[in-house]
């Protein structure tokens, strides 16, 4: 299953989610979690469930990395997640991590290697 993410930072009233909503559909989400919550809070309910009901095989879909974690020790955290249950993330235009097989392909390993963000 194809599973987007969409978080904004302050309610609904100060900010519009559905335009995430709409370019994550478009992208191929059956699902969306939709999340009002600060980029730095510890815990981001929606997120958990998300990563609660994926399955192995099943697809993350994010707009920017910063929808999904604030911090290179978030995204740390968000790549072990990943890793763990074997599933594939999707930043649209940006970069795929695919951890299907339980690990990160070789080309995004070395990409993120090199980059300084994920240290194993």
């Amino acid at each position: 299953m194809n599973r987007g993410y969409s978080r904004c930072s302050t309610n609904e009233g100060k900010q519009d989610i559905n335009r995430q909503v709409r370019e994550l559909k478009a992208a191929g989400a059956e699902v969306v979690y939709m999340e009002y919550e600060h980029g730095d809070a510890k815990v981001k309910n929606q997120q958990q469930a998300m990563f609660t009901e994926s399955e192995a095989g099943d697809t993350i879909i994010v707009l920017e990395v910063s929808r999904l974690a604030r911090s290179t020790q978030q995204l740390c955290e968000i790549i072990e997640i990943i890793r763990g249950k074997r599933l594939r993330l999707v930043i649209v235009g940006s970069i795929t991590v695919d951890c299907s097989n339980g690990e990160i392909d070789p080309m995004t390993n070395a990409f993120i290697q090199m980059s300084g963000v994920f240290a194993e």
